[in-house]
C-alpha cells in the first residue's frame, strides 16, 4: 500500500519520524486514552496483576494493537509500522545491553562484599544529634550501591524508622528522610532501572544522563540535607542508636575491608575517563568476581559447592546471602541478569507502542499540539513535568511515567534544538521521584506499607521528591545548564 500524499517522513539524525497530516488529534489520542484506561483498571481493580506479573507489558502491546487499527484507518501500511518498531528496537539495543550488565554488576558486587561493605560503613555514621541528615546519607549510599529505593526502604529504612521512633523523632520525618535519600541514590545509581530507562527513552547514554542530572540533583539534595539538619535542632532526641547487632551480623557473614572499594573506584575512574559504559560496567563485573574469590570464600562456599558456580549464579539469576538478621538477608539479595528482564521487556513493549504511534503520525500530531501550547523552552519543560506527574497519578506506575512522555516528547525537544539529556533529566526529576508522593501509585503504596507511615504523614518531609521537579523548572526558567544540540 502506498502512502497518502499527506504522509511524509521527517529525518532526525539517523532516525525518522512520520508526519501524517491526515490523522486528527482526537484519533492520535485514542490509543493513549485506551492505554491509560487499561492501566488504571489494572491498578485499581486488578492490583497490577490483570495478566500476571507482566501486565504492563501486555497492556502496552494491546495499546500497540489499537494504535495499528487507527493507522489502518488512516491508510498507514503494516510495513511502515513494522519498520518504525524495528527502528525503535535498534535504538535501545545498547541500553538493553547495559541493563544486562547492571544486573550482573548487582549480583557480583553483592557476593564480592562490595555492597555489604557500603552498608557496613554507611551505618556507622549514625548519631542521635544528626539522625535525620544521617538517615538521608545512609539511605542514599545504600540506594546508590543497590540501585533500588524499594530495597533500601524495606531494609535499612525499616531499621531507621524503628531507631528514630525510639529516639522520639516523628515517624513522618524519618520516613521523609529515608525516602529522600533513597530516591536520590536511585536517581544517581547506574544500577537503577529508572536511571537506565530515562536515557533510553530520550536517546542519550547512561553516564551522560547521570552527569547532566547531577546539575539539578546535587543542589536539591544539599537543600534537603540543610533542611533536615535544621529540623534535627528542633527535636529532642534521647537514648542512643545501637547498630552493633547489624554491624556484627554483617561482619560475621562477610569479610569487610576498605580494599573492596577499589572495584567501584576503578569503575568510577573509567567513567571519568569517558570509557564506554559497556566496558566500564563489564570491568566492574570481572573485578568483583576476582575480589569475591579473594575476600568472600566462605560466602561463595555457603551458596554452592563450587565457588565459580556461586559467582555465575549471582551474575545470572537470584542469589541471597543469609545472615543472622532477617532484614539484612532481605537486603543482601539480587536478581542478577534475569532480574532485569521485567524492565527490559517493558522497554521492548514500549518500543512497540511508541513505534506504531510514531508510524501512524500520532506522536508528531500530539507533540505539535503540545508545542502550540508550550511555545517557549520553559513551557516545554513545564509540559513534560506535568505529563510525568499526571501519568504517575493516572497510570500509577513510575516506569510508564518515564516511558510514555519520553517517547512522545523526544521529537519536541529535538525541534527546539535541545540535547536529549535535557529530556532524560526532566523525566527523572519529575517521573521517578514524584511517584512516591501519590498514595495510589505503586511506589506510594509500597513505601507507606513498608515503612508503616502514611503518604500524608511523610509527604511534606519527602522534600527531595517534590523539590526535584521544582529545581528542574527553575533551571529551565533561568536557562541554567540547558544544553543545545551540536550544530552540524
Amino acid at each position: 500500500m502506498q502512502k497518502e500524499k499527506k504522509q511524509s517522513e521527517i529525518i532526525i539524525e539517523d532516525q525518522k519520524s512520520i508526519d501524517n497530516k491526515g490523522i486528527s488529534l482526537s484519533e492520535s489520542l485514542v490509543p493513549v486514552v485506551i492505554l491509560m484506561c487499561l492501566l488504571a483498571y489494572n491498578i485499581f481493580f486488578e492490583e497490577g496483576e490483570w495478566f500476571g506479573g507482566y501486565s504492563n507489558q501486555y497492556i502496552l502491546l494491546i495499546g500497540g494493537f489499537v494504535t495499528a487499527l487507527v493507522g489502518f484507518k488512516n491508510k498507514v501500511s503494516l510495513k511502515t509500522m513494522v519498520a518504525e518498531v524495528w527502528e525503535n528496537w535498534k535504538s535501545v539495543f545498547v541500553p538493553i545491553m547495559i541493563l544486562f550488565l547492571v544486573g550482573a554488576l548487582a549480583g557480583s558486587w553483592l557476593v564480592s562484599g562490595i555492597i555489604p561493605a557500603m552498608v557496613y560503613y554507611g551505618l556507622q555514621v549514625l548519631s542521635p544529634a544528626i539522625f535525620l541528615p544521617a538517615s538521608v546519607i545512609i539511605a542514599a549510599i545504600i540506594s546508590i550501591a543497590t540501585g533500588s529505593s524499594w530495597t533500601t526502604s524495606a531494609t535499612v529504612g525499616i531499621a531507621l524508622v524503628g531507631i528514630g521512633s525510639a529516639l522520639g523523632i516523628p515517624t513522618g520525618m524519618i520516613a521523609g528522610a529515608v525516602i529522600s535519600g533513597a530516591y536520590f541514590g536511585d536517581k544517581m545509581s547506574p544500577l537503577s532501572d529508572t536511571t537506565n530507562l530515562a536515557p533510553a527513552m530520550a536517546g542519550t547514554d547512561l553516564f551522560t544522563h547521570i552527569k547532566y542530572m547531577a546539575y539539578t540533583t546535587v543542589p536539591t539534595i544539599i537543600v534537603t540535607l540543610i533542611v533536615f539538619s535544621i529540623l534535627s535542632t528542633t527535636i529532642d532526641t534521647t537514648g542512643s542508636a545501637d547498630i552493633s547487632n547489624l554491624l556484627a551480623s554483617i561482619n560475621n557473614t562477610f569479610h569487610i575491608s576498605p580494599w573492596l572499594f577499589l572495584v567501584p573506584g576503578a569503575v568510577i575512574a573509567m567513567i571519568l575517563m569517558k570509557t564506554k559504559p559497556l566496558i566500564a560496567l563489564g570491568t566492574g563485573v570481572v573485578l568483583a568476581a576476582v575480589f569475591a574469590f579473594v575476600f568472600q570464600g566462605d560466602v561463595l562456599s555457603n551458596l554452592s559447592g563450587s565457588n565459580f558456580k556461586s559467582i555465575m549464579t549471582a551474575v545470572w539469576t537470584d542469589v541471597e546471602v543469609k545472615t543472622d538478621n532477617e532484614k539484612l538477608t532481605e537486603l543482601f539479595s539480587s536478581g542478577g541478569i534475569l532480574g532485569m528482564l521485567w524492565t527490559i521487556l517493558l522497554i521492548i513493549c514500549a518500543m512497540v507502542f511508541g513505534g506504531i504511534m510514531d508510524a501512524i503520525g500520532a506522536l508528531a500530531k500530539i507533540t505539535k499540539s503540545l508545542l502550540s501550547v508550550a511555545t517557549s523552552v520553559f513551557g516545554l519543560f513545564g509540559s513534560t513535568v506535568l505529563s510525568c506527574f499526571g501519568l504517575n497519578a493516572i497510570a500509577s506506575d513510575q516506569y510508564l511515567a518515564i516511558v510514555i512522555p519520553g517517547k512522545m516528547f523526544k521529537k519536541a525537544y529535538e525541534d527546539k534544538g535541545l540535547a536529549p539529556e535535557n529530556l532524560s533529566r526532566t523525566l527523572e526529576d519529575s517521573g521517578t521521584v514524584t511517584s512516591v508522593l501519590i498514595p495510589w501509585n505503586t511506589c506510594g503504596a509500597y513505601q507507606s506499607g513498608v515503612l508503616g507511615v502514611g503518604v500524608g504523614e511523610y509527604f511534606i518531609y519527602a522534600m527531595f521528591n517534590y523539590l526535584s521537579p521544582i529545581t528542574t523548572l527553575l533551571f529551565a526558567a533561568f536557562s541554567i545548564k540547558i544544553r543545545q544540540l551540536a550544530k552540524k
